[in-house]
């Protein structure tokens, strides 16, 4: 049998929560120990008062008794309520002392020694010890949790200040992570070079400079990647001419081939470096889903099958929904094997092949520009695809990509807001 582990609140996770709670432990321990020195040393020494006056008032008493005078007040023979203790130790001829209560329960000093084998003995209210012990004990509680409750506040500000800060680096950290590069900390220590610098502005300033430096590593990037395309532009045009000048042939044709491609790969590169620098401007309108599905799938010169499950109505960007499609369609009929199904139910359109699959790489970390999976059947630069989850993000669609467990690659692209459409009964076209 496997042992149930005990699972604290989500919240005892947090910095702050672990802080307090180390203070609140600590705070406890010092005031424990602190108050219980104090509280022994007090009592010892109350006790030590009232002892030595005991024993001075019983050797007066003691000396009294010796001579046949009076005993004084407090002091007698046998006295009701002595200690049975002194009485065990009188018969053995030694004195002592001894802090007990009296008949009627009020607290007494007593001392006691043998006279003429019977305990001569005397009895000191005692009260005022205790009353002091007593006093000094809830001094010592109220003090402590007093002390406690102020080393949590300060405690408090100061951990909640370091972890306000540390959240805020996280935050920045997280919109680095989803492409905001122009997001920065700055936190005010790392602004004064004359200001001590702690571990959290350590860490916030490390982090700027890694978002500064990548940011500029992937600008430098998008326009190289632009001033490329752009370049290639002008000569690709001149030889897309000069291919067409050819004598027909085998050999002309294998040109224009070669060309064509060239151009797309141009294409794909300028799409592509848009989509980097964040200048893609969306025009939405309402379309029906089936329908442009359809024509997407019609678009890719390769049999694709179409299912209509449950058609509706999206706001989206036509064009570039049906340029992420076509991508999909491209990428399983290029890499995968037939039938390529292409199916809409609802929102969520899905693209699946019969082929080996997607590569572990693009399932887990998606598609990667200029990477394809090595041995393919047929080549690529790997921009498809990516170009296909530049455009459904700008969109607001969510792509990811499985492999179904019979054998398959599949894609998934699920869009946002939609509207159902009535009469609209299941179809399937090829």
């Amino acid at each position: 049998m496997s042992r149930a582990r005990l699972r604290f609140p989500a919240w005892t996770a947090s910095l702050t929560w672990k802080a307090l709670a180390f203070l609140t432990v600590i705070c406890c321990l010092l005031a424990f120990f602190l108050g219980a020195l104090v509280h022994v040393s007090v009592t010892h020494q109350t006790v030590e008062q009232a002892r030595e006056k005991a024993l001075d008032r019983l050797g007066r008493a003691a000396e009294a008794y010796e001579a046949g005078e009076p005993l004084p007040p407090g002091a007698g023979l046998d006295l009701p309520g002595l200690p049975e203790s002194l009485r065990a130790l009188n018969r053995k001829g030694e004195q002592g002392t001894v802090v007990g209560n009296d008949l009627d329960g009020r607290p007494r000093m007593w001392a006691a020694r043998a006279a003429d084998r019977r305990s001569l003995a005397v009895a000191l209210d005692y009260q005022a010890g205790v009353d002091t012990i007593t006093g000094l004990d809830r001094a010592i509680i109220g003090s402590s949790v007093l002390a406690i409750g102020a080393t949590l506040l300060v405690g408090a500000f100061a951990v909640t200040r370091v972890t306000r800060r540390l959240h805020q680096t996280a935050r920045v950290a997280r919109r680095i992570g989803a492409g905001d590069l122009d997001a920065r900390v700055h936190d005010p220590r790392n602004q004064d070079p004359d200001r001590h610098q702690d571990e959290v502005a350590i860490v916030s300033g490390a982090l700027d400079t890694m978002a500064g430096t990548l940011q500029s590593k992937l600008l430098s990037e998008q326009r190289f990647t632009a001033d490329v395309a752009h370049e290639l532009r002008t000569p690709l045009t001149g030889l897309t001419a000069a291919a067409g000048l050819l004598p027909p042939g085998r050999p002309s044709e294998m040109v224009q081939e070669r060309v064509a491609a060239m151009r797309r790969l141009t294409e794909d590169l300028l799409e592509i470096s848009r989509l980097d620098s964040g200048s893609e401007q969306v025009e939405l309108d309402l379309h029906r889903l089936g329908p442009l599905a359809e024509r997407a799938a019609r678009a890719v010169p390769a049999p694709t099958g179409v299912r209509i499950v449950r058609d509706v109505g999206v706001e989206t960007d036509r064009r570039r929904l049906e340029r992420v499609l076509g991508n999909l369609v491209s990428n399983a009929h290029r890499h995968g094997r037939t039938p390529v199904e292409l199916t809409v139910d609802g929102p969520v359109i899905t693209v699946r092949d019969h082929g080996a699959g997607y590569p572990a790489y693009l399932v887990e970390h998606g598609p990667q520009r200029f990477r394809t999976e090595a041995g393919g059947p047929k080549g690529g630069h790997g921009l498809g695809l990516t170009i296909a989850a530049g455009q459904a993000e700008v969109i607001g669609a969510r792509l990811t990509f499985a492999n179904a467990p019979d054998g398959g690659a599949v894609a998934r692209l699920v869009l946002p807001a939609h509207e159902e459409i009535s009469e609209n009964p299941p179809s399937d076209a090829k």
